[in-house]
């Protein structure tokens, strides 16, 4: 005999909001079949993106704070470690210093800019994973304002959460290559923002 979790197929039996644990008011079904409350819906939209809180599908167009740049790439025909018979594709992230927006963590303070390079291997996977990235540029989810990692200083442009080989070589330890996983995890981490 099997047993099931409530709500685990979507078919929330006893009719409730799996958000507020409450009878549903204005009840809002997503594609994915999990119901919610309007007003819960819009709360958990406002805090996380247009994700499902329940199985993480995305039902909307998911955009981040990534300050104004430019995004930039050419081919290269050195090959990659681990990416033998192809060159490489080289891009240039460009985002210039500027003022904090009310979606940033200080608003009307200054922030420090970033020239950023990274690497794909010029093959199918990684033109592939090119466009995907130029989605995720264009929709303000590859860079944020924060503390760097790296320096520590405050009111910076910084990474999101989307990898990046910033190294051609030196393996994963230093952001570079041979990573045979890579390419196909940047695609899940698109893929959870909506991007494929």
């Amino acid at each position: 005999q099997t047993h099931q979790f409530p709500g685990a197929t979507g078919d929330n039996k006893d009719d409730k909001c799996s958000i507020c644990f409450s009878d549903f008011t204005n009840k809002k079904q997503l594609k994915c079949k999990h119901a919610f409350c309007k007003g819960c819906l819009q709360s958990a939209v406002k805090s996380c993106g247009p994700i499902c809180p329940i199985c993480k599908d995305v039902f909307g167009v998911m955009v981040g704070n990534q300050p104004d740049g430019t995004m930039t790439f050419s081919r290269n025909p050195s090959s990659l470690p681990g990416f033998p018979n192809c060159g490489h594709i080289f891009i240039t992230y460009h985002i210039p210093s500027g003022k904090q927006t009310e979606n940033h963590p200080h608003p009307g303070q200054h922030y420090g800019g970033a020239i950023r390079h990274a690497y794909l291997p010029d093959n199918k996977e990684g033109n592939e994973v090119l466009l995907l990235l130029k989605k995720a540029f264009d929709q303000k989810l590859i860079f944020t304002v924060g503390a760097s990692r790296t320096s520590g200083m405050d009111n910076m442009v910084t990474w999101n959460d989307i990898h990046h080989k910033t190294s051609m070589t030196g393996g994963p330890e230093c952001y570079g290559y041979p990573d045979e996983k890579y390419l196909s995890r940047v695609k899940e981490e698109l893929k959870a923002k909506g991007i494929q």
